[in-house]
């Protein structure tokens, strides 16, 4: 969908070099077609935000890959055919915000989306040349939409979850749209000529709010060079707190 005129008018003020940075946006949507998820409509608000102000964005729907749930970087040593994950990793990596997106299932993240932060966290003993864990410097959001209750609970579960393995989470680091409860109109469904959500203003507000929020912590990160060493540093804690990818309890 098309920036409303307030975001068009922040992008078009904005100061701030952010040529930079990459984005990957993580859609975990149960629609195996990424054209049909109505998750991915609110995703490219926040998406062509830091499009427009020189960000280099990568779209990652979870659905048109083979992967497995599990809490090791590659599931096919522990008895699946086949896993994509691997080769994801490396965009993943790659990313200096991530943003998840999500609907919601009996206000609930999807089933999709708890496999994706499996996955996450069997990469979570990967430290940085600091010794600290891979995901420190990124930061990290989330997008949410449904036709029930459970943007804020969701939005909870994933901010924790992305934190805990290293991410950074700034101010108001989620959105979300939901329609009224029960069955109804999706997010992007045609209601009277209309698509359902898109002249929300707090959904907008909070998108809006929520993407400057992940560029301008991430702008800072950058500049600093990651966090200091001084304190967490893992490698100094001994081999008992190393990865092991046979143990995850290890992972701590």
């Amino acid at each position: 969908m098309p920036l409303n005129e307030h975001q068009e008018t922040l992008c078009r003020e904005n100061n701030t070099d952010f040529s930079d940075l990459t984005a990957l946006f993580i859609n975990t949507s149960l629609k195996r077609d990424p054209n049909e998820s109505h998750t991915r409509l609110l995703m490219n608000v926040s998406a062509t935000i830091m499009e427009r102000n020189g960000v280099t964005v990568d779209h990652l729907h979870m659905l048109s890959h083979r992967v497995p749930p599990g809490v090791y970087p590659d599931m096919t040593d522990h008895g699946w055919e086949a896993d994509d994950w691997p080769a994801l990793w490396e965009r993943v990596k790659a990313a200096d915000i991530l943003v998840v997106g999500t609907p919601l299932w009996l206000g609930e993240e999807s089933s999709v989306c708890r496999v994706l932060i499996e996955r996450l966290y069997g990469m979570s003993g990967l430290l940085n040349d600091k010794g600290q864990s891979i995901y420190y410097g990124k930061v990290a959001g989330s997008v949410i939409t449904g036709n029930e209750d459970g943007v804020k609970h969701a939005a909870m579960t994933i901010g924790y979850a992305l934190s805990h393995l290293g991410c950074t989470i700034p101010p108001q680091a989620d959105c979300g749209w939901i329609g009224e409860a029960g069955p109804g109109p999706s997010y992007g469904d045609m209601v009277d000529g209309e698509p359902a959500g898109f002249d929300n203003e707090f959904t907008q507000r909070n998108t809006t709010i929520m993407t400057w929020n992940l560029l301008h912590l991430a702008r800072m990160l950058k500049d600093a060079g990651g966090y200091s060493s001084h304190g967490n540093d893992r490698n100094a804690w001994g081999a008992g707190c190393r990865f092991d990818h046979d143990n995850p309890e290890y992972r701590r």
